[in-house]
């Protein structure tokens, strides 16, 4: 075994670029695409076509920027705001009517019914102070509830059990874990993709002739591509917590789970590199499945965003998903060891099936 890591050692010695490039790509990715403030702040068009427009869109905009929201209304020429919408600068525009609107979208994306969901409030609201007031001192009821709302004669404070006040969904950081995370998956995958190229090669056969053993080769290689892809999770991790100002709660933790992510995928590899036999079919099938492992675990969207069941399910097929929701879970719900046995497991479960069926499919293919 100490041979094998050896040799793989003596390769990586001579060219390291590989491993410095994953590294940079992971900080890269996450900087280029871990921007989120489209989560934090998003500009809605409003705009009236009744007789008296000004008086409408004047009346909503107040109303419905009063509202303490990541959503800011403007009012918008009607072309203008349709044409934004349906170009994709905009999520969603709004019509605004007397006492009525509609909603203008393009597609069904997770912000819309954020969107529609304040805009309802708004006009919800707005319709039980009149019916209270029956039409009459609107303004008077308005200002005189929210004043009460200032001062509340009750007031409700949502805490976690543990009472810790609940923290915003920091979607910066699951983008942060995912990116490194799915970028490893390409480094530990073309490192076990040398069990391939050894046997291809013939140096699968001349090693069994030699004193190592057949279990002692798999383990080099494969005790060698968690060494590397743990080695760049946790360089990764540590810039961007002591050089970049991201804030983990238990380094420790998120290091354990990223070595039993390192371990599962490791395993995930091993599978893929059994179905394809050779290296040049693994080239081709490996970085062609890999990405789409992300999209439909669900971490390039907020939570609750993916509900197909189908997708979720195929999705908890791969340790990423598992992974990046209990590094979440430490980084900002304080999760213990009690909370991350169950996404342990599982990941742990995927590589012993992984890397069960794997082997064997390695060891029935041609030499």
């Amino acid at each position: 075994m100490k041979a094998v890591m050896k040799a793989q050692w003596m390769k990586e010695k001579r060219k390291p670029y590989l491993i410095l490039l994953f590294i940079g790509l992971s900080i890269l990715a996450t900087i280029i695409f871990g921007d989120t403030s489209e989560f934090e702040e998003q500009t809605v068009p409003i705009f009236s076509n009744e007789a008296n427009a000004e008086e409408i869109e004047s009346k909503w905009s107040e109303l419905l920027n009063e509202e303490d929201s990541s959503m800011k209304f403007v009012i918008t020429d009607e072309e203008q705001a349709r044409a934004d919408v349906s170009e994709g600068r905009r999520n969603a525009a709004v019509q605004l009517m007397e006492d009525d609107y509609q909603l203008i979208v393009a597609s069904d994306l997770p912000y819309v019914l954020q969107i529609e969901q304040l805009v309802q409030q708004v006009f919800t609201k707005e319709a039980w102070i009149q019916a209270a007031t029956g039409g009459e001192s609107v303004a008077d009821a308005r200002d005189e509830i929210n004043q009460l709302m200032e001062d509340p004669p009750v007031q409700v404070e949502t805490r976690t059990t543990s009472g810790d006040e609940f923290q915003d969904y920091n979607m910066g950081m699951q983008l942060l874990f995912g990116f490194s995370l799915f970028i490893v998956m390409f480094t530990i995958g073309f490192k076990v993709n040398g069990i391939n190229n050894d046997k291809v090669n013939g140096i699968w056969d001349r090693l069994i002739l030699s004193p190592v053993s057949k279990s002692g080769m798999y383990a080099g290689h494969l005790l060698y591509s968690f060494l590397v892809g743990i080695f760049q999770l946790t360089a990764v991790f540590l810039i961007f917590r002591y050089l970049m100002g991201y804030d983990f709660e238990n380094m420790w933790m998120i290091l354990t789970l990223a070595a039993v992510f390192t371990l599962s995928m490791v395993s995930v590899a091993m599978l893929i590199a059994g179905m394809t036999k050779t290296p040049e079919k693994f080239y081709m099938i490996y970085p062609s499945v890999i990405p789409i492992i992300p999209i439909i675990s669900g971490v390039y969207m907020p939570p609750g965003t993916l509900t197909n069941p189908i997708i979720t399910f195929i999705g908890d097929l791969f340790p990423l998903s598992h992974a990046v929701e209990a590094m979440m879970g430490v980084s900002l719900y304080n999760y213990g060891w009690t909370d991350l046995t169950l996404p342990i497991a599982l990941m742990l479960l995927i590589g012993v099936i992984c890397m069960g069926i794997g082997i064997n499919m390695v060891e029935r293919g041609k030499n």
